[in-house]
Parts: structure tokens; C-alpha cells; sequence
């Protein structure tokens, strides 16, 4: 069955070298992220040096199609293309792969949650970060929707700045994945801000690699080079624990039941675990009430809140395909990475056709269009 029309919601932006230095507060400028040469190479640092690492990861769109041996996280920023920081370039990339819009992430700010950096620094430099996307997608807001990022660790803050950004029509803001030991969503603290963006009716993202540092999470920067490799297939293949971990606090806090305009995208972290995650859930509050923190009332289970308030993205995951009742054709997005060197670009249609054959036509155009239009307001 031929798609019609794409969304993908899950799109990238490569910073331009000299963003932060351009925009940031100036009191900020001297540890704003920054672009060195080490060894023939490009890597962002930020802070006292804090490595935010290469830029292979996010130059090179397509050439897994080509040679996969050719992938490498040395690269240069003359290697970036230009659709990854050009709105005009962007969308004839866009048309190339057949995608009609795009909901566009940050790639080095996003890092900045994996590392150390906190407080002022952060909100300053997501601040800045945030004012250029919105520059970005102005330049086509029909196609392209910018997502904001948040430091949420000062709620009033974080609620302060969500605001701003809806101001700025932004259409998403990213929270990290998970916030920290010390700090889990679960606390009440944060129902300032949820309300915020429940009354602003705008989305919240937990996009992947944006976990807080602590024990079992990697700063992205520590496996984002070309010598460090220690541990970095094992946490690739595991982070989407800290996505489970985030949307059960959520879940068993009652948030959603309290907040039921609030919605929330986990990005970037598929969909095959969604299933039998949703059904331990139910099972936890069923059949062991003694250790859940709220009775929902009125029959309501774990997986309700899940089908009305969370919705998650794909790639090219064939898993989650059999079991998608359990998650909801309606609660699941496409989108193609890119321009990130895992991207499905330019194959995008190649990709779709293979991994949902069999669906009917309504649950792949829900899945590929009509959930994300409807979420960010694109199409």
C-alpha cells in the first residue's frame, strides 16, 4: 500500500558552529558550547571542557545505505549538510525522501542533559538554543515544527521558559528522559509545570540520550568519540529503561490522572518494548496493590492513561508491529532521524512499506501522518 504523505516526528537540526556564541547571555559566553579541533577532528565541548562529543553521529544521513564500514564518529563540521542547519536546504532534503513535515529536535543541546552542566548555564544555553529553532521552522511553519528544550530542574524556571516558547510557536518541549535519582517525575514538586503545559496544550518530549548523569547513565560525551567504546553498545541497547522508568512514575503518581490534557512523546526509543512494559504495568497495579502509590477509581488501569496521554515514535522496529493493539495505532508516530547516521533518509518509503506491511491503510496513515498532525499541528 503506497503512503501518501509523511510526518516525521522525529527530525533533527545540527547546530551551527557559532550558535552559542552568537546568542547566549553574555555573562554565559565563555562556557557556552563550542566547537574545538582535537586530532583532525571537531567536538563540541561546554563548561571547563566538558566533552558533548563528535560530529559523526549526526552528519551522515544515507551512508549506512552505501557502507556501513564507512560509519565513523570522526567527522568534521564541514561534513554536516547543509538541510541540517539551512530551513530552504531542509526542506529539499525533505522532498527527496517523500516527507511532507517535519518535528525537529536539537542534536548537540540535547547532549547537554547527559552532562554535568545544571543551573543557570544550562537554562541559558537552552534559551538560545530555543530562539534559533524557532528561526529555524519560521521559515516554513507549515512544514517544519521546532520542539524547545527545558532545564526542569527549577520549576518555576522550567514553567517560565515553556511559556516563552509557546510564544515562540514552538510546538514541543523536550524534558530529560529521565531527570535524576534525586529528583524522579514522580515527586509533586513538578505539578506546577505539568500544569503549564497541560494549560498551554503543548506536548512534552523525553527525547533518547537526554538522561541526567548518575549511576548507569552515560554522558553522552564519554561514548560519543572515536576511542571510547567501553560500555557504549551495552547502554545503546538498554536506555530505553530509563524512558520505562520516567513513564511508570508518571503513570503510578497519578499525573495523567490529575493532568488528562498533558501529553507526552517518547522519542526516539521505539515501540517493541511498549507492549509487554504497558502489561506489567496492569499487572503491578492488579495484582500487587500493596505497592502502588494511587487507586485510580472508576476501573481505570495503568494501560488507559498510557492510550490517552502517551504516545511513542519508530524508525524502522518490525516488533511492535504484531502486538500494536496493546499499544494503539493511534498512539504511535513515525519518523526518520535525520539527519543522524541511523536515519531512514533518503529510503524512508522503502523502509515503511517493508516494516508495516499487512496493516490496513487507516493504521499506517494514522501512524505516518495523522498522529503527528494532529499533535503538533503540521500538514
Amino acid at each position: 500500500m503506497p503512503i501518501e504523505s509523511l510526518i516525521s516526528a522525529d527530525s533533527h537540526v545540527v547546530e551551527p558552529r557559532d550558535l552559542w556564541q552568537q546568542r547566549i547571555d553574555a555573562p554565559f559566553r565563555p562556557l557556552a558550547p563550542r566547537l574545538v579541533e582535537d586530532h583532525g577532528i571537531h567536538r563540541w565541548i561546554v563548561g571547563e571542557g566538558i566533552n558533548l562529543g563528535s560530529m559523526g553521529a549526526p552528519s551522515q544521513a544515507g551512508r549506512r545505505y552505501e557502507d556501513l564500514t564507512g560509519l565513523s564518529l570522526a567527522a568534521r563540521m564541514e561534513e554536516v549538510p547543509a538541510a541540517a542547519h539551512d530551513p530552504h536546504a531542509r526542506l529539499e532534503a525533505m522532498a527527496q525522501d517523500g516527507v511532507a513535515a517535519e518535528i525537529v529536535y536539537s542534536t548537540i543541546g540535547t547532549r547537554i542533559y547527559t552532562s554535568s552542566v545544571s543551573g543557570e548555564l544550562m537554562s541559558a544555553c537552552f534559551r538560545a538554543m530555543n530562539d534559533w529553532t524557532a528561526e529555524f521552522v519560521s521559515a516554513c511553519p507549515k512544514k517544519l515544527a521546532g520542539a524547545a528544550l527545558i532545564n526542569i530542574e527549577d520549576t518555576d524556571d522550567a514553567v517560565q521558559e515553556l511559556q516563552r516558547c509557546a510564544g515562540l510557536d514552538l510546538k514541543a518541549a523536550a524534558i530529560p528522559t529521565y531527570p535524576g535519582d534525586d529528583a524522579p517525575y514522580r515527586l509533586p514538586s513538578y505539578d506546577y509545570f505539568w500544569s503549564a503545559a497541560e494549560s498551554l496544550a503543548l506536548p512534552l518530549s523525553m527525547h533518547a540520550g537526554s538522561e541526567r548523569p548518575g549511576p548507569g547513565r552515560f554522558s553522552f560525551g564519554d561514548f560519543a568519540m572515536p576511542e571510547q567504546k567501553s560500555g557504549d553498545a551495552s547502554f545503546r541497547s538498554t536506555y530505553h529503561y530509563w524512558a520505562m522508568r520516567s513513564v511508570a512514575d508518571l503513570v503510578f503518581a497519578g499525573v495523567f490522572q490529575r493532568h488528562p490534557g498533558l501529553r507526552l512523546a517518547v522519542v526516539e526509543h521505539d515501540v517493541g518494548w511498549a507492549p509487554h512494559f504497558i502489561r506489567r504495568m496492569d499487572m503491578t497495579y492488579s495484582e500487587h496493590n500493596y505497592v502502588t502509590e494511587i487507586c485510580f477509581g472508576d476501573g481505570a488501569l495503568p494501560s488507559d492513561f498510557i492510550r490517552r496521554n502517551v504516545y511513542f515514535t519508530f524508525m524502522e522496529d518490525p516488533i511492535f508491529v504484531p502486538l500494536l493493539s496493546f499499544v494503539g495505532a493511534d498512539r504511535v508516530m513515525w519518523g526518520s532521524d535525520y539527519p543522524h547516521r541511523e536515519s531512514t533518509w533518503p529510503k524512508s518509503r522503502e523502509v515503511l512499506a517493508h516494516v508495516l506491511n499487512g496493516l490496513s491503510e487507516e493504521d499506517q496513515r494514522l501512524m505516518t501522518y495523522t498522529n503527528a498532525a494532529d499533535l503538533y499541528g503540521l500538514g
